[in-house]
């Protein structure tokens, strides 16, 4: 008889590209499933289990929150012979659903050992000869009910990896050894002079018009009017925020809206998030390690206070999100997305003209408080509480980040987070008036 301490079999993980036959709805289901196994593979099995704080879930729990996501909103509706391998798994791996039952505690999540990391890889394999055959059956047939919801749980699946992603950094920063993700070849450039994108005052349309997907927090589609303005061609560097930190940006309360300024006193915050001071200069943890700041690259993990205090003390401000949204329109969806596996913001290329930098580097804070746009109506059920009962207390971001898929940035994505938010892949970019 093995011992129980014998070492499992790991699962093996497929390379993101690799092919899979059927429809389109088939293929795209089986790409997303595998990326979310492929950003696993560099991590050991006691990397998958660890909380290092609240808000960073183990990522055992991303690979079966998304796995319960299917079960719980498509599997239960469109397949009466579906059984969970564990009817546990609802209580343990739901996350803020209400209607959808009880719920573990999120602070607690890192204490949970079991199921283990084979047994949670085993149920995403339940779950997925499941939809694969609930998926033959609904082929692309967009009118058939489960059509939208497969949709929706793949898109939840990439907001996923994105997040399995800066929990993963934080687990790993918090580790004193400082592990590796993934080894990568930093590339600094020179800095790009930063100019500015004019906007006229006019009538915009903003949010989604309903081509190709979008979540319900995007739309309706409404007018908006926006004066005059400029955007910055691209982001806050490095070097720049250094500036600002050595002009003595966190200590000058004049900067710094009320609650900003306290929770940098409670904290005692100095620099943003990953950066510490050695006897050589700044240094920065990546998910490739450890290394010295580069100061052309873009300044990440910072919280929207920093962004807010930032802006001010360079006499500017954060653009809104309606300004982002009508600059950026008509800019190609492009940047080192997760797909390069990169994994942390790139300098602006010295050949650029125009806006830069909005997509797959960081996501961009707005001077937007994230309520619902004119005529929202959160879906019925339990999958309405997906957005829009966050609606409070919240700021938007807009862009995309370098740990953002590719097929999951568009122009009206409406990414949210609390004020003093920094493990996020978050950064700045300026706006002022004409």
């Amino acid at each position: 008889m093995a011992s129980p301490l014998t070492t499992l079999p790991r699962p093996t993980f497929a390379a993101p590209g690799a092919g899979s036959a059927g429809s389109p709805l088939r293929e795209h289901y089986d790409a997303v499933r595998r990326q979310t196994e492929h950003l696993c593979a560099p991590l050991q099995t006691e990397d998958y289990v660890v909380s290092s704080m609240p808000d960073v879930s183990p990522t055992k729990w991303h690979l079966a929150h998304t796995s319960w996501f299917f079960e719980t909103f498509v599997l239960a509706t469109h397949d009466a012979s579906y059984r969970s391998p564990d009817e546990r798994y609802a209580f343990l791996f739901n996350s803020y659903y209400v209607q959808a039952g009880e719920r573990h505690c999120r602070a607690q999540r890192g204490l949970v050992t079991r199921p283990t990391v084979e047994q949670v890889f085993a149920y995403r394999a339940h779950v997925d000869a499941a939809m694969r055959r609930l998926i033959d059956r609904v082929g692309d047939d967009r009118a058939h009910p489960a059509h939208p919801l497969i949709t929706l749980g793949l898109h939840h699946e990439q907001q996923h990896q994105e997040l399995l992603l800066q929990d993963i950094k934080h687990v790993f920063w918090t580790n004193p050894m400082r592990p590796t993700y993934r080894e990568r070849t930093p590339t600094p450039q020179r800095v790009t002079e930063s100019r500015w994108h004019a906007v006229e005052e006019g009538v915009h349309r903003i949010g989604t018009d309903g081509e190709g997907f979008a979540y319900d927090n995007e739309g309706p589609s409404h007018r908006v009017f926006v004066e005059p303005f400029r955007l910055a061609t691209r982001l806050v560097t490095n070097g720049e925020y250094l500036a600002f930190m050595e002009d003595g940006g966190y200590q000058h309360p004049e900067l710094w809206l009320s609650a900003g300024l306290a929770t940098v006193q409670e904290h005692g915050w100095a620099s943003p998030m990953y950066w510490e001071r050695t006897d050589e200069g700044w240094t920065e943890f990546t998910l490739a390690g450890t290394a010295p700041v580069d100061l052309s690259a873009p300044v990440c993990h910072v919280s929207y206070y920093e962004a807010d205090a930032y802006a001010r003390w360079a006499g500017h401000r954060l653009p809104t999100e309606a300004e982002w949204e009508v600059a950026a329109r008509g800019v190609r969806i492009e940047g080192p997305f997760v797909e390069a596996e990169r994994y942390h913001p790139s300098p602006a290329s010295v050949s650029a003209e125009g806006l830069s930098q909005l997509y797959g580097d960081v996501w961009q804070w707005t001077s937007s408080a994230y309520v619902a746009y004119p005529g929202f109506v959160a879906a019925p059920g339990a999958i309405g509480e997906y957005n829009g009962k966050w609606m409070a207390d919240q700021w938007v971001l807009r862009g995309a980040s370098c740990a953002t898929p590719r097929s999951h940035a568009r122009l009206t994505y409406r990414n949210f987070f609390p004020s003093d938010a920094r493990w996020q892949f978050g950064g700045i970019r300026l706006a002022s008036g004409a």
